[in-house]
């Protein structure tokens, strides 16, 4: 939610504000290289397991379409808002990429609360691909190319 006051002819032009929580900082970052590429049933798998342990429904994850963010804990405050859950991180991805309904984990980002409650982007990394029993190995990040995207699908 952004917050916007218009000014009045001659007063001094009010600052633009965000509300507290609107962004996450990072403060800690990882590239994931080489990027890691899941496959249609595993994104598919993944993204039913983040909305299963909603952090509306009880658990500590959000689900969205450039990944999903781990929080301390559910949302237990009015009206559905965080309350006392903590951003802790979150991996991101490029959805429908390389094609679709695949997605290319490229960073696992944890913020400056989740460095304080002892995260790091491993640690954010495993627990989100953890849903899904989704090894971290080295082998499982060196997989097989994906098939190459369609040329003649139309983009969009």
């Amino acid at each position: 939610m952004t917050v916007v006051s218009l000014p009045v002819a001659g007063a001094p032009r009010p600052a633009l504000r965000l509300a507290p929580h609107a962004v996450a900082v990072p403060a800690l970052s990882s590239h994931v290289r080489p990027a890691m590429v899941l496959a249609e049933r595993e994104t598919r798998e993944l993204l039913d397991l983040a909305a299963r342990y909603d952090v509306g429904d009880g658990g500590r994850f959000s689900a969205g379409p450039a990944g999903i963010q781990v929080w301390s804990g559910p949302f237990d405050g009015e009206n559905g808002a965080h309350g006392s859950a903590v951003h802790l991180g979150s991996v991101d991805w490029s959805y429908d990429t390389p094609v679709r309904h695949y997605a290319t984990i490229y960073r696992a980002m944890v913020t400056a609360a989740g460095v304080a409650a002892g995260e790091t982007t491993t640690t954010i990394l495993a627990a989100v691909l953890g849903l899904a029993d989704i090894a971290m190995d080295g082998a499982r990040v060196q997989m097989p190319a994906p098939p190459p995207r369609d040329p003649f699908r139309r983009a969009g």
